[in-house]
C-alpha cells in the first residue's frame, strides 16, 4: 500500500515541516522489490528514523520507509554469536536486547537514535566504537533492478561517518538487513571493552566487574547528561563531524589553546568539533528559532517552528566563526533531503 501526501514533520527528529508525495512502508524484501519496480521514473527517497536528516522541503515522487523488523541470533560458538536484524528495527532496541541477552559489542553505541538501516549508511559511532567494528555483512536491494546484494564489511568502504552507501554508491541501494558479530559478555576481558572516551572509565570505577550492562548504563547516563531528547527538544544529534587537521596545524593551535581537545589519528589529529564551537561563542546561543544546545555545543536544536532555512543559516554562521577563529572547516553530518536550498 502506498499513501499519498503524507506529513513528515513527525518523521524527522528536527521536526522540520515537509510532506511526501507518496510514501511506501514495505515490510519485507519482496514487497520492497515490487515497490521499486512500480515507481517508474519518479524520484526516490529513503527514510529511516529521520534522526540524521535535514528535510529541506517536500519530497516529490516516492519515499520508501522500510519497516523490516525481524531479529534473529545464531550462536557461532560458545563465545561468539551473530545477530541478523532488519533495517526497520529501532537501533537502541537492538542494543538493549543484545546487552540483556549477555552479548558484548554494541554497548558503547547505546541510545543512538534512528533505525538499524541507517547505521551502515552513516557508520554510526560513539565512545570509541563504530558500526564497522562489529558488522559482518550488509544486505541491500538494488534500486536499479530490485536484486538482492550482500556486502561484507570490507566491501562497505567504512570510514569516519561514511560508507560506500553514503558516498560512492549513494542512491544505488536500499539497506534491508545487517548481520553483526557479538561476543559473550561474561567471557570478555576488561581490555576488550572500549572505555577510553568521554569519561566512561571514571563512571565505571569502584562498581565491580565491567560488564556490557554496566557500560550501557554508563553510556546512557553520559548521553542523557549532555544530549537533549529529540522527543522533548527536536535535534539531529551531532550536527558537525570532528575535523581532522595536520600535525603542523594542530601544533599551531595547541600553542594558542593549551586546553584544545583532540584525539590521535593516522597522519594528524582529530579535533573535538564541540570544543571549537563552544570556544567560538556558540554554546547555548540562538539564531531565530534554532540554536546550539546549552549542554553540548555540537548539537543544533529546534526551539520551535524552525524551517530548513533557519537550520542551515545557523550552520553556516557557526562554520564561518570556527573557520575565522581556528582556520578549521567543519563538515555537516546530517544529510540534506531532498537537497541543498538557498540560505539568506
Amino acid at each position: 500500500m502506498i499513501d499519498t501526501d503524507v506529513d513528515l514533520s513527525t518523521a524527522n527528529t528536527l521536526a522540520l515541516p515537509a510532506r511526501a508525495e507518496r510514501l511506501a512502508r514495505p515490510a519485507d524484501v519482496d514487497e520492497l522489490a515490487r515497490v521499486l519496480t512500480g515507481r517508474g521514473a519518479d524520484p526516490l527517497f529513503v527514510l529511516g528514523g529521520g534522526s540524521n536528516l535535514v528535510l529541506t522541503g517536500d519530497l516529490p515522487g516516492l519515499t520508501v520507509m522500510p519497516v523490516f523488523d525481524e531479529v534473529s541470533y545464531r550462536q557461532v560458538d560458545e563465545g561468539l554469536a551473530q545477530v541478523r536484524v532488519g533495517a526497520g528495527v529501532v537501533w537502541d532496541r537492538l542494543v538493549a536486547d543484545a546487552v540483556a541477552a549477555g552479548w558484548q559489542g554494541l554497548e558503547n553505541l547505546s541510545l543512538i537514535p534512528g533505525n538499524v538501516g541507517a547505521a551502515p549508511f552513516q557508520n554510526i559511532g560513539a565512545y570509541g566504537v563504530e558500526l564497522a567494528d562489529v558488522v559482518s555483512t550488509v544486505e541491500a536491494v538494488s534500486v536499479d533492478d530490485g536484486s538482492n546484494i550482500s556486502f561484507d564489511a570490507d566491501q562497505c568502504e567504512f570510514a569516519y561517518r561514511d560508507s560506500l552507501f553514503k558516498s560512492r554508491c549513494r542512491g544505488e541501494f536500499i539497506i534491508t538487513h545487517l548481520t553483526l558479530n557479538l561476543r559473550r559478555g561474561s567471557d570478555c576481558r576488561l581490555d576488550s571493552f572500549r572505555l577510553g572516551y568521554g569519561g566512561l572509565a571514571e563512571r565505571l570505577e569502584g562498581g565491580g566487574p565491567v560488564t556490557p550492562a554496566r557500560v550501557r548504563e554508563a553510556v546512557i547516563a553520559l548521553r542523557q547528561s549532555k544530549l537533549p531528547d529529540p522527543a522533548k527538544l527536536p535535534n539531529a544529534g551531532s550536527f558537525f563531524k570532528n575535523p581532522v587537521v595536520s600535525l603542523t596545524h594542530y601544533q599551531r593551535l595547541l600553542e594558542r589553546y593549551p586546553d584544545l581537545v583532540s584525539f590521535p589519528v593516522t597522519g594528524g589529529r582529530k579535533l573535538a568539533a564541540g570544543w571549537l564551537i563552544e570556544r567560538s561563542g556558540w554554546k547555548g546561543r540562538r539564531l531565530g528559532p534554532v540554536g546550539m544546545h546549552d549542554q553540548q555545543a555540537l548539537v543544533l536544536v529546534n526551539h520551535g517552528g524552525a524551517t530548513a532555512v533557519d537550520v542551515l543559516a545557523l550552520a553556516t554562521a557557526v562554520r564561518e566563526d570556527v573557520r575565522q577563529c581556528f582556520g578549521v572547516e567543519l563538515e555537516q553530518e546530517p544529510v540534506l533531503m531532498p537537497g541543498a536550498i538557498g540560505v539568506p
